[in-house]
C-alpha cells in the first residue's frame, strides 16, 4: 500500500496531538484511530496511538496485537514508574501503542490529578503524531482529553441515534470550553441555565445566541469567549457510507453547527461501507495492512492528507 507523502510534516514542526471521539459507542472510533495512525506511520512519521477508552480498551485488537501486559492503569496505580515503559511496539514501522486500562475498576473515572498527569506525560513523548482513541459519551475525562488535543475528530454513523449523540458531544465540549474562559464567573448562572437546557436545534436560544448575550453583558468577556470558540473547529468523519445521502449528512451537520453553535466544522471525508472491516477485526489484523485493495485505503489516504493540510 502506498500513500501520498507530500503532506508529511517537516522536522522543525512540533508533535501534533489528534483526538478521535464521538457521542456513541460502536461508530468506529477505534477503527479510525488505528488506521489514521497506520497512515501517518507509513508516511514516515513517528506515531503513538493511545487507547483512552479507559472502560473498554480495544485499540490493540484493531492493530493486530494481543492484550498488552502493561497499560495506563499500571502507571496510575504506580506499578510502573516510567511512562515510556507503557509503549508497545506494533507490527507497523514507526507506530507504537499505549493501551488503556484492562479490568481495572475505577480507571474509567480518573481523578483530575491523574488525568492532567497523563496529558502532560503524553505531550512529552518522542513522536510526530499522538492519536487519542477516546471512549464514547460525554464524561468529563473524555471531553477534557478531546479539548487537550490540537485537532479533534468526530466519527459519526449516518443514523439518527449517532447524529443526535454527536450534537450532544459537541454541546458538551462547547460548554466545557466556555467555562474555561477567564472572567466567566459573573455570568456562570446564565451559562449553567443554557447548558442544562434540552438540546433543541430548532429552539429559540442557541449556544450562538448565548455568546451574543454574553457579549452584550460584558464585551471583554464576550471577546475572549469568541476567541476561545474560534479555536473549536472539530473534524467530522462519516463512517459506513452507502449512498450520496449518507455523505450529504456531513454537510448538513457542518451547516447546523455553524448556525446553532456558531462554530466552523471541517468535513475531511467519509468511509465507505466495506465488509473487510469486520473481517479484519475477526482476524485481529490491521485493516489497511490485511486488505490493501479495499476502497477504504483511498478513503483513509484522502482523510489523513486533508487533516494534515487543515
Amino acid at each position: 500500500m502506498e500513500l501520498e507523502s507530500e503532506a508529511e510534516i517537516s522536522p522543525e514542526n512540533m508533535k501534533k496531538i489528534w483526538a478521535v471521539g464521538g457521542g456513541k459507542g460502536g461508530v468506529g472510533k477505534s477503527l479510525v484511530s488505528a488506521n489514521v495512525a497506520i497512515c501517518l506511520a507509513l508516511m514516515g512519521n513517528k506515531v503513538v496511538a493511545v487507547d483512552l477508552d479507559l472502560g473498554g480498551a480495544n485499540l490493540h485488537t484493531c492493530l493486530g496485537l494481543p492484550i498488552p501486559q502493561t497499560t495506563l492503569s499500571d502507571y496510575v496505580s504506580k506499578k510502573v514508574d516510567n511512562f515510556e515503559d507503557l509503549l508497545v511496539t506494533t507490527p507497523i514501522n514507526n507506530l507504537k501503542i499505549i493501551s488503556g486500562a484492562q479490568d481495572e475498576l475505577g480507571m474509567a473515572n480518573l481523578k483530575h490529578m491523574h488525568k492532567n498527569q497523563i496529558i502532560k506525560k503524553l505531550s512529552e513523548l518522542d513522536a510526530d503524531y499522538i492519536l487519542f482513541d477516546l471512549g464514547a459519551g460525554t464524561a468529563f475525562n473524555t471531553i477534557d482529553f478531546f479539548i487537550s488535543a490540537d485537532k479533534g475528530i468526530l466519527v459519526v454513523l449516518p443514523e439518527p441515534t449517532s447524529i443526535e449523540n454527536t450534537y450532544r458531544f459537541i454541546k458538551s465540549v462547547f460548554y466545557r470550553r466556555l467555562k474555561m474562559v477567564d472572567g466567566i464567573a459573573e455570568i456562570e448562572p446564565l451559562i449553567n441555565e443554557a447548558m442544562n437546557a434540552k438540546l433543541s436545534l430548532g429552539g429559540t436560544t442557541s449556544p450562538a445566541d448565548l455568546i451574543r448575550k454574553i457579549t452584550e453583558i460584558n464585551p471583554e468577556v464576550g471577546r475572549r469567549v469568541k476567541e476561545e470558540m474560534a479555536d473549536f473547529r472539530p473534524n467530522l468523519i462519516i463512517n459506513q457510507v452507502r449512498s450520496q445521502a449518507d455523505i450529504d449528512i456531513g454537510y448538513s451537520i457542518q451547516s447546523i453547527c455553524r448556525k446553532y453553535f456558531g462554530i466552523e466544522m471541517t468535513f475531511p471525508g467519509y468511509l465507505d461501507y466495506d465488509q473487510s472491516v469486520w473481517q479484519s477485526v475477526r482476524k485481529r489484523k490491521p485493516l489497511l495492512i490485511e486488505y490493501p485493495n479495499s476502497k477504504l485505503v483511498n478513503n483513509f489516504d484522502r482523510i489523513v492528507n486533508r487533516l494534515i493540510e487543515s
